[in-house]
């Protein structure tokens, strides 16, 4: 797909720079730009789109609460690919539980530049511009096939190029390098590390370890970036204050930012602003849905979260419907610098809710012959 002025002016600017409405106008046009290209190029999209938004009428809104959106469920039972099989060079899974459907997406490389290029913006607003000494609590087999990507090999080859000297503390029976991991942080001493991990393996197998070896790390120069949802730590009632409380007793990190995104739409990185609550950056937004008709909420309001990318090409991904149930808490905040909506989330919708919600989606659809 051939750049356009719109993402042009997305790319030009700074993450958090534009005016919400500023910048609603300039990813409204964007979105459009996407939903004609995924409607030409992948015949699963728009038999969707004829079945449930009206056809080539859908293509025509003037405001992103108009725009034709898919279930993020749809991903994992349907292969949906707007380039040849040719053109794919990477190729990301969402995480699951053994038996799970998983999804797929195909990357190509316009689509896998653009989202390059987006997060080291992101990430330069809050780490800055030079790399950083970066521990994985992860094991480095995760990122052994860089092809093919698990959720969790995706997030430790995004974060890759802002690191420096890297170390993955987690051995492969997933237990904690100490060791290993003490003589690294001597090694960077007063270099500000970074440490990066999803959210229920820095509990298990960092913080908790630390505890039972009754080993307490002093960082107070250091940042913990962490993503993945809480499902599991609210299945052992640990809330997010008792995550940091203990995080902080344990290892001495003070900086803690939260992140939310998905595999299934690229160019969707929402961090943690400086008031706690997730920020959209200018290449993505958020609408808030109610539960039961979909309409779109008023901020305030809590309902399904559907994220707006800017940055989907090889796939029709750029207007999902989520499962998560969040609320919108303000905008364009002077106060902190940064402009655009932030928003709580606040759980995920009930499976038999969700049904309610997606059934016409699943529905069987004419394939490709």
């Amino acid at each position: 797909m051939s750049v356009s002025t719109a993402i042009d002016k997305l790319l030009a600017a700074a993450p958090y720079s534009l005016p919400q409405a500023e910048k609603r106008v300039i990813l409204t046009e964007r979105t459009r730009e996407l939903t004609r290209h995924h409607y030409d190029r992948c015949e699963l999209y728009r038999n969707l789109l004829n079945r449930i938004f009206g056809g080539s009428k859908a293509l025509q809104f003037d405001s992103l609460e108009d725009a034709p959106f898919l279930p993020v469920s749809l991903f994992k039972t349907r292969e949906l690919r707007s380039v040849d099989a040719s053109a794919v060079v990477k190729t990301l899974t969402s995480s699951g539980t053994t038996g799970q459907a998983v999804s797929r997406i195909h990357l190509d490389a316009g689509t896998a530049q653009l989202q390059s290029r987006t997060l080291v913006k992101i990430m330069q607003h809050f780490l800055g511009v030079e790399r950083r000494p970066m521990v994985f609590l992860d094991h480095a087999a995760a990122v052994r096939d860089r092809r093919s990507s698990s959720a969790r090999g995706a997030g430790i080859l995004g974060m890759l190029p802002f690191a420096r000297q890297p170390f993955y503390a987690l051995r492969e029976d997933m237990s904690l390098d100490v060791e290993g991991l003490q003589e690294y942080l001597e090694k960077t001493r007063g270099q500000s590390p970074v440490f990066f991990g999803f959210t229920y393996m820095v509990w298990q197998y960092f913080v908790e370890t630390l505890e039972k070896v009754n080993l307490r790390l002093f960082l107070p120069d250091a940042v913990l970036l962490h993503s993945g949802g809480w499902k599991k730590l609210e299945a052992l009632k640990v809330s997010q204050e008792e995550f940091r409380h203990r995080l902080l007793a344990a290892a001495g990190i003070e900086t803690v930012i939260n992140f939310y995104g998905m595999v299934e739409q690229v160019g969707s990185v929402y961090f943690e602003n400086p008031l706690h609550f997730l920020q959209a950056s200018i290449y993505s937004d958020i609408i808030i849905r109610d539960t039961n008709t979909l309409e779109p909420l008023p901020p305030g309001r809590a309902g399904l979260i559907q994220v707006i990318s800017a940055l989907p090409e090889s796939y029709p991904g750029h207007s999902l419907l989520t499962e998560d149930i969040g609320v919108v808490e303000g905008c364009d905040n002077s106060h902190i610098g940064m402009n655009g909506q932030y928003f709580r989330i606040l759980g995920r919708l009930a499976k038999a809710d969700l049904r309610g919600c997606s059934d016409t989606f699943q529905k069987p659809l004419p394939m490709p012959a």
